[in-house]
C-alpha cells in the first residue's frame, strides 16, 4: 500500500555528474520519479528508482566544501561530533572528497573513511563502498552525512551497520528535510539520486534512543546522533502522514509569464541548478548561462540540458549590470553577491 505524492519522467540518474561534451551530457542515463508514501512504514521514496542505474565513481562530483558558507556549516557539524561521538574510533561512510574528514583529522579525531567517489591519496580513505567486515574492533561512532538518503531500503542498511559495529555505538545521520521542501516548494530539490526523503519525525519511528537531534542550514538539513541498539522498524502512523502541497510546481508555473530584456543565469551546478535548469526547459523557459565556482565542473555539461558551467568570470562577463541571477541555494546569496561586486539582482529560488 503506497500513497503517489510526486510524479517526473526522465530525470539525470545523476545529476551531479558532468560530462566532457554537450553530446555525452544530452545523452545520459535517465530514470522516472515516483515519489511515494509507504503505508506500512511511513518512509517516503521513490517507487520507480532502480539501483543498477547508479554508478558511482570519480567523476562524481557534489563537493561543496569550496563555499566558505558551506565550511561554516561543516564546522557546526565537527563541533558537534567531537562533542557528542568524541574523538576516538570513528567511521565516515560515504566521505565523498574527503573534506569533513580531513577537517576532522586536523582536529585530532582517529577516524577513516569509505567512498568509491574519493580521488585522494590519504591512506585513511577506502575507495569503495562500505564495507562491513573491515570493522575489526567496533567503531564509537559512525558519521553518515547526506548518505542514507541514497540508500534503497535504508532501515536494511541501517540495521547492517548496527550488526557490523557489534549491535550498537552512535551513529550521526544527516540528510535533507523533506517538509523544507515542501513548506518551500523546492521541486528543484526532487532528484532521481535521493530515493529517500525524511521528516525528523520519521527517524523517531526508527530510533528508540534519540541523543539529539535538529535542523541545519537554515533548515534545509535535519540531523540526528542515535544510539544504534535502538534502531526498530519504522510503523506507519495515521496521525502524522505527509502533508505535501498540491501546489508543489506552483512558482515554475509563475515563471512562464516572466518577462527580461537579460539573459537567464543560474547560479549553481550542482543538484539544484541542474533540474532548476531541466523543469525550465521543459516548460518553455531556456537558461542562458549557468555559473559554478567548483573548477572540476566548469567547463564541463550538465545532464540532460547540456549546459555548459563557467566560471563566475567567464559567465558574468557576458551579463549586463542589474540582470538577475538566479541563486540556487539562498544560504549563498551575500556569499554570491559580494563575489560579483553586488552588480546584479539576486534571486534566492527557494525563498
Amino acid at each position: 500500500m503506497s500513497k503517489i505524492l510526486y510524479q517526473q519522467d526522465r530525470f539525470p540518474v545523476l545529476q551531479n555528474r558532468v560530462y566532457e561534451t554537450e553530446f555525452e551530457a544530452r545523452n545520459c542515463v535517465v530514470g522516472n520519479i515516483a515519489l511515494i508514501e509507504d503505508q506500512q512504514t511511513g518512509l517516503i521514496y521513490n517507487d520507480a528508482f532502480q539501483p543498477e542505474l547508479m554508478v558511482y565513481d570519480e567523476s562524481y562530483n557534489n563537493e561543496q566544501s569550496l563555499s566558505k558558507c558551506f565550511q561554516l556549516h561543516l564546522k557546526e557539524v565537527a563541533e558537534l561530533v567531537e562533542n557528542i561521538l568524541g574523538k576516538g574510533k570513528l567511521i565516515e561512510v560515504g566521505c565523498g572528497k574527503g573534506f569533513f574528514l580531513e577537517m576532522l583529522l586536523e582536529r585530532g579525531v582517529d577516524i577513516m573513511g569509505f567512498d568509491p567517489t574519493y580521488n585522494g591519496n590519504n591512506p585513511r580513505v577506502v575507495k569503495k563502498y562500505f564495507d562491513p567486515d573491515v570493522i575489526v574492533n567496533n567503531a564509537e561512532g559512525l558519521i553518515l552525512r547526506h548518505v542514507l538518503e541514497h540508500v534503497p531500503n535504508p532501515v536494511d542498511f541501517l540495521f547492517q551497520l548496527q550488526s557490523a559495529n557489534g549491535g550498537g555505538g552512535l551513529v550521526y545521520i544527516e540528510v535533507p528535510c523533506f517538509e523544507w521542501i515542501c513548506e518551500r516548494r523546492a521541486w528543484f530539490d526532487i532528484f532521481y539520486e535521493h530515493v529517500n526523503y525524511f521528516r525528523l519525525n520519521d527517524f523517531s519511528r526508527m530510533f528508540d534512543s534519540i541523543v539529539e537531534s535538529g535542523h541545519f542550514f537554515g533548515g534545509q538539513y535535519i540531523y540526528i546522533i542515535a544510539d544504534l541498539a535502538s534502531l526498530r522498524e519504522p510503523v506507519f502512523d495515521k496521525n502524522d502522514t505527509v502533508s505535501f502541497p498540491s501546489d508543489f510546481l506552483s512558482s515554475l508555473h509563475s515563471q512562464k509569464n516572466e518577462t527580461t530584456k537579460y539573459p537567464v543565469c543560474v547560479w549553481g551546478g550542482a543538484s539544484k541548478g541542474v533540474i532548476f535548469s531541466l523543469l525550465r526547459k521543459r516548460a518553455g523557459l531556456e537558461v542562458d548561462v549557468v555559473i559554478d565556482i567548483n573548477p572540476a565542473k566548469q567547463g564541463k555539461f550538465l545532464p540532460v540540458t547540456g549546459l555548459e558551467v563557467q566560471s563566475p568570470t567567464e559567465g558574468l562577463s557576458g551579463l549586463p549590470a542589474g540582470a538577475p541571477i538566479f541563486v540556487m541555494n539562498s544560504n549563498y546569496l551575500n556569499e554570491i553577491s559580494n563575489m560579483s561586486d553586488q552588480k546584479f539582482l539576486y534571486i534566492g529560488v527557494d525563498q
